[in-house]
């Protein structure tokens, strides 16, 4: 028997997703079609033998998630529990403050994943790589490849090439280490919780002399210490992961999963009909979204529920949101456009894409600060909820904080 731990996180860690995060849990933001999440639970639900599915979280309870993880029982046929910690526990904390929960009915193994990671998510190839490395009882971390530059920051892994052990473990060394980095997705035993006790009874012994951080981080706390003993392994995928930090990367991380439904899910791709717009690439455009048959999208386009799109509208490299409007012969490239917004008659948005470079095979997108040198960092433009742009309005690079009706164009500003 297996189960999995999703780890979606809370409000303070969706700082970089502003202000999309004001209106809906990070770890819900749809991306290429379906909450973010879905992703994850549907490559755990696929395993087989996996009996239930826990995410741990500080999200206050809500209608959303609720809703959420109703449906998603429904859908996947399999126990999915949200337990929420009463504060932030770090990677390790969390699930060491649910063991209990973790461990009843005695599963075999658990995978631990990362909400905020994009991922073909290798599950029963890691499952069967732990089969086959180590000791019965070893922990195996997913690992890619990383560019020299671009590998610092990151957790970085030194194995052992002969037999895949975790020889040194370094989280976001501030010179080269290696180039194989953590995916954020593990696969562990009940055992593990062991190692993290020992840190949590060191914790509490701290609590006489000072006081400590309530947090246990699997990555310094845990992997540091276990790299080299024998336990801890690392698989290598070839196949595609990305993190999901700011809304820019999730841009790029619909376009990995729009390009991964020609596999999974093609049902869920778009093509051209008679009567239709014109589709260019992967677009993934919901059935009650209403479209002008003279509307180019693609590629890389999500278009969500109730979204109205006009004649002549050019929509690409974008995410379209619930019940959004872009108005006739409106241009919207690289954006994100937010719940029930409004775009005018000839007005154009658009945004620079943050895209890992296409000429290095192993390069990773950037999470980059908001500000760099005192000046917004070119991105994305992302528009919040309930915002109105305009006819024949130009907005650049640009950040529109939610219930905003503008009347003149920008460039690189955050609209407050």
């Amino acid at each position: 028997m297996l189960k999995a731990v999703i780890l979606i996180g809370g409000p303070q860690k969706g700082t970089r997703f502003r202000p999309l995060s004001f209106e809906v849990p990070k770890p819900l933001f749809p991306v290429a079609g379906v909450p973010m999440l879905q992703h994850h639970i549907e490559a755990c639900a696929k395993v087989p033998n996996m009996k239930e599915i826990l995410l741990v979280g500080f999200y206050q309870p809500n209608e959303e998630l609720t809703r959420f993880l109703s449906n998603a029982q429904q859908e996947f046929k399999i126990s999915i529990r949200y337990l929420q910690e009463y504060a932030a526990l770090g990677t390790g904390g969390g699930i060491y403050h649910f063991r209990d929960q973790i461990v009843s009915g005695s599963p075999e193994a658990f995978f631990v994943l990362n909400a905020d990671v994009c991922s073909e998510f290798p599950l029963p190839e890691m499952l069967s790589f732990q089969k086959e490395h180590g000791e019965p009882n070893s922990f195996v971390i997913l690992g890619t490849t990383a560019n020299r530059k671009q590998s610092m920051n990151y957790g970085c892994i030194v194995e052992n090439e002969e037999t895949s052990e975790v020889m040194h473990y370094v989280e976001k060394p501030s010179t080269f280490v290696s180039d194989i980095i953590n995916c954020g997705i593990y696969l562990f035993n009940p055992d593990i919780f062991q190692h993290i006790g020992a840190v949590f009874q060191k914790n509490q012994q701290d609590m006489l002399f000072e006081k400590p951080g309530l947090a246990i981080r699997l990555e310094q706390d845990i992997f540091t210490a276990l790299a080299g003993q024998g336990k801890l392994y690392v698989y290598k995928t070839l196949s595609f992961w990305s993190q999901i930090k700011s809304a820019g990367s999730a841009i790029y991380a619909s376009r990995l999963y729009l390009n991964q439904y020609h596999k999974t899910h093609p049902e869920r791709l778009a093509s051209n009909k008679e009567g239709g717009p014109k589709i260019s690439g992967n677009v993934y455009i919901h059935p009650t979204a209403n479209i002008d048959p003279t509307a180019v999208l693609g590629p890389n386009v999500s278009i969500g529920t109730g979204v109205t799109i006009g004649a002549g509208v050019r929509v690409r490299e974008s995410i379209i949101l619930h019940g959004a409007t872009l108005q006739d012969h409106s241009c919207v490239l690289n954006c994100i456009v937010g719940w029930d917004s409004t775009i005018g008659k000839w007005a154009r948005v658009e945004g620079t894409p943050s895209d890992p470079n296409p000429n290095d095979p192993y390069a990773k997108i950037d999470s980059e600060t908001l500000f760099r040198d005192g000046k917004l960092t070119p991105s994305i433009t992302i528009l919040g909820c309930n915002v109105t742009i305009p006819s024949e309005v130009i907005i650049l690079n640009s950040i529109v904080l939610p219930h905003k009706d503008l009347n003149r164009s920008f460039k690189n500003q955050i609209i407050l």
